[in-house]
């Protein structure tokens, strides 16, 4: 892996918000973390490269850290996306969020082959089921406790979900 694709996914990382990655070839393990560490709210990339030893008489070649974007850059970056961030939430603050009751796996429909609960834009009202999370081999349906408008789906099928993780934007009627 170049040096130049190891920023650029180091910048990605620090756009994206998320807390970490990690990518492993088969010749190398990058684990990129962010922490609120400085004290000012701005994320830190933290790396840590893992280059297998090679079964050969050679002394095993280390991959050095690559150093961080530019704190401007970075920075600004972290403003923007707080700026996001606090534009977002106070958008979102007009809506009513459908919460998973349980941990487990999310689906938006009762079977691969038959279609989903609801979609954005669909009426929804108490008692309707909106989606299926699995928990240990059970399907439990999650029914909506109000009625409105599905403004949007934040979590994708199929994948894993937290308790009181948000599911659904609602606008209520």
């Amino acid at each position: 892996m170049k040096l130049s694709e190891i920023q650029d996914l180091i910048k990605f990382v620090a756009k994206s918000g998320v807390n970490e990655v990690e990518l492993q070839t088969k010749d190398v393990k990058i684990v990129i973390r962010t922490k609120n560490g400085n004290g000012k709210g701005l994320e830190v990339p933290v790396i840590q490269a893992v280059v297998p030893t090679l079964p050969s008489v050679a002394a095993p070649v280390a991959v050095p850290a690559p150093a961080p974007a530019a704190p401007t850059a970075a920075a600004t970056a972290a403003a923007i996306e707080k700026q996001n961030a606090a534009d977002t939430a106070a958008e979102n603050a007009k809506y009513v969020t459908i919460k998973s009751p349980m941990i487990g796996t999310f689906y938006r429909s009762p079977g691969p082959d038959k279609p989903v609960f609801v979609n954005v834009g669909d009426e929804i009202a108490p008692g309707k089921a909106v989606c299926i999370i699995e928990a240990m081999k059970l399907f439990n349906e999650i029914e909506s406790d109000i009625k409105g408008k599905i403004v949007k789906i934040l979590v994708n099928d199929a994948t894993p979900v937290e308790y009181d993780q948000p599911l659904f934007l609602v606008e209520p009627n």
